[in-house]
């Protein structure tokens, strides 16, 4: 096949991007042709004619983002990146030598184990995936934080003469995105905040797996997101790359609120028996099928990944040169800026390699003993301070509950992250402000601080660690694409109280825990809480859940018991027998190790010898040697009782299978605090007698 005039080279690139979807599902016998087949033309126009992306670069810290939020797509931008000729090389942190990010070798092996081309885009994996997508909702979600990392950048970085970040942000979604509820978040947010630099496409197909969308999905789209304040914009055919562009230029040219592109299109686009079917949707189209397809688009039905003359050509004179010319660019703007402004350059390289600033811990405070003490989340809230103070990339907020979790930025200039005035939207303004509002959107707040720390801002974000449950899935994608996102999860047990059992977690924290790549640090004392925040600032490839108790807990008496610098080893050495020789050891973490302290100087006076292990982090403290971990947990010590007000699950590995474990086993009681964990059992009295019991049981052995 030869190329002809554009009109005709640009159809020419539109089918070949639908028929390799089509050949690799088919291949893969497995896959979701139909949404590759429709939205074509959609991405095609995207890609080619606005897109600013260095193919050699996929990491230049001011492309645009693109984000396919319906990752089942994932066929359509493996397309797009072979074509476009995108580079993996050393892109991502690896050592291998430069190549295609997706080769035709990776296209012919889609869903196949070691291919670039996995079923849901997985980012670290594949160059040009610029987050892990799958879950619908959690794509468009997760771009509202790159939108607002954009902005922050510009905001704080940005100069006179001087553009350093000006890049855009496209989330080309589909129907189950609208449908789920993050997105609805998002979009109140987006909306809220004046993001003009954030546009989603909405492939409007009307098809989902059990049918027609109309059996479901019923909503005026358009106007709920005008309602929530965006700009909304209607092409009527998928295939009409005029209007198409002239919507994303309108875009391009949109400042004050984002933009909604909804663009209607036919699933199974070409197929004749399985357009705007279904069948469509979640499975190949068969042999037959796929020939009548080709034939439809004027294709050999029997050539398989085909792709014709002219089309990478095509695709490296506009998107690549694009790409090529801005980057260059910009290296020379911001050599100049670097020369200009060394401390920002500093800065900004510094958070694109997740690198500390010097002196970041230099005004960490230190706790005096204090039997009243304090809250761990009252701790916490100045150690933050201490830290953000100094690391000017550590920013965030909570679900609107800032008072509640202590996470507000209270030095002078941290300031609020907000919309400049209408006036002044080229200005500084304000969003350069370093604390967030954001509302009651659990979910999207997750998923958000996810976008911003794709673009390398430390971000944090805070709940009670009951609403976990509200954001487990962009909880769980920050763990699975290894962001360091700084979870701040506070009212930790049922110690909180009047609350009643609807606000006391109880398995929530295992099932933090359970959860790969989450560093989970549940600290004991204020001092704990500083060796808390020391730690997970330093773990810069993983998220981190910092656990918080509401109510007061004394300091400990670190020269009386051992350092909280304990922490980083996961589980220390709290407080020993004489000669190091126990003969029942209490394991804690958080709120209950003070409850173990005060048992073991009982058990002390009744000349029991006891140890006390504080365990503020399981995932540290698996982390150590086997001989550190048995200088901790010594075999020739059964005698065991864990103490924690959080379902049981896990602590066997500990105790073994006949210790004992003081935990939740129902839901709480809407009761004060000190009334509800003495209900349960969580008191002095039951941990020695639970010592006690597994000594005499051990003895009698």
């Amino acid at each position: 096949m030869q190329a002809g005039n554009k009109e005709s080279l640009d159809l020419l690139c539109v089918n070949t991007l639908r028929t390799l979807a089509i050949d690799a599902v088919q291949a893969a016998n497995s896959g979701h042709p139909g949404t590759p087949m429709g939205a074509a033309p959609t991405a095609y126009a995207l890609w080619q004619r606005f897109l600013c992306f260095d193919p050699g670069d996929p990491t230049w810290p001011n492309r645009d983002r693109f984000v396919l939020s319906g990752g089942h797509a994932s066929a359509l931008l493996y397309g797009l990146l072979h074509l476009c000729g995108v580079q993996q090389g050393d892109a991502l942190g690896g050592a291998e030598p430069a190549r295609l990010a997706v080769t035709m070798a990776d296209l012919q092996s889609f869903r196949q184990a070691g291919s670039r081309c996995t079923g849901h885009p997985e980012h670290g994996w594949t160059a040009g995936v610029e987050t892990t997508t799958g879950p619908l909702g959690q794509g468009v979600a997760t771009s509202v934080g790159m939108a607002i990392a954009q902005a922050w950048l510009a905001a704080t970085y940005n100069r006179p003469g001087y553009t350093v970040f000006d890049h855009k942000v496209y989330a080309l979604a589909g129907d189950g995105d609208m449908m789920e509820g993050i997105s609805a978040e998002a979009a109140s947010l987006a909306g809220h905040l004046q993001l003009g630099n954030l546009c989603w496409i909405y492939d409007c197909n009307h098809i989902s797996i059990e049918g027609a969308t109309g059996i479901t999905f019923t909503e005026n789209v358009a106007a709920r997101f005008a309602a929530c304040g965006w700009q909304v914009l209607q092409v009527a055919d998928a295939n009409d790359l005029a209007l198409l562009t002239e919507c994303l230029q309108v875009f391009a040219q949109t400042q004050g609120r984002p933009t909604l592109i909804i663009v209607q299109s036919h699933i199974g686009y070409g197929a004749p028996h399985k357009q705007d079917t279904k069948e469509a949707h979640g499975e190949p189209l068969g042999v037959d099928e796929v020939r009548l397809a080709k034939q439809f688009y004027g294709f050999d039905p029997d050539a398989q990944f085909a792709v014709p003359e002219g089309v990478v050509a095509h695709f490296s004179a506009h998107f690549g040169q694009r790409g090529r010319i801005a980057h260059t660019a910009w290296r020379t703007q911001y050599a100049a800026y670097r020369a200009q402004y060394p401390a920002l350059a500093a800065q900004i390289e510094c958070l694109q390699h997740r690198a500390l600033p010097e002196g970041w811990d230099s005004a960490l405070p230190h706790f005096a003993a204090d039997a009243k003490g304090l809250a761990t989340r009252d701790a916490s809230g100045q150690v933050l301070n201490a830290i953000a103070a100094h690391m000017p990339w550590l920013l965030g907020g909570a679900a609107d509950l800032s008072p509640s979790t202590k996470t507000l930025l209270n030095f002078e200039g941290a300031g609020v992250f907000e919309p400049p005035p209408a006036a002044a939207l080229q200005a500084k303004g304000t969003y350069a402000g370093r604390n967030f509002h954001f509302g009651i959107r659990e979910h999207a707040m997750c998923a958000a601080a996810s976008g911003m720390a794709l673009a390398g801002l430390r971000a944090y974000a805070a709940s009670f660690l009951i609403f976990t449950d509200y954001c487990r899935g962009a909880v769980r994608l920050a763990a699975m694409m290894g962001l360091p996102v700084v979870y701040v999860w506070t009212h930790d047990s049922i110690a909180m109280g009047e609350d009643g059992p609807t606000h006391q977690p109880i398995e929530q924290l295992p099932s933090l825990r359970a959860l790969p790549g989450m560093l989970v640090l549940r600290p004991a004392d204020a001092n704990e809480v500083v060796e808390a925040w020391r730690v997970l600032v330093q773990h810069t490839d993983c998220p981190a859940s910092l656990v918080l108790s509401r109510q007061a807990l004394p300091t400990l008496d670190r020269s009386r018991y051992a350092s909280a610098a304990g922490v980083g080893r996961g589980a220390y050495i709290l407080a020993d027998a004489e000669e190091g020789k126990p003969e029942v050891l209490l394991l804690a973490s958080g709120s209950e190790v003070a409850l173990c302290i005060a048992a073991y100087e009982h058990l002390k006076g009744e000349g029991i010898r006891a140890r006390v292990v504080s365990m503020p982090s399981w995932e540290l403290f698996e982390q150590q040697d086997a001989v550190y971990r048995d200088s901790v947990l010594p075999d020739g010590v059964e005698a065991r009782v864990s103490v924690e007000a959080a379902s049981p699950l896990g602590w066997e590995r500990y105790v073994g299978r006949r210790g004992a474990a003081i935990a939740m086993r129902s839901f709480g009681l809407s009761a004060p605090g000190k009334v509800v964990q003495s209900h349960f059992g969580f008191d002095v009295a039951h941990v020695v007698a639970a010592a006690q019991q597994q000594i005499a049981l051990c003895r009698a052995i």
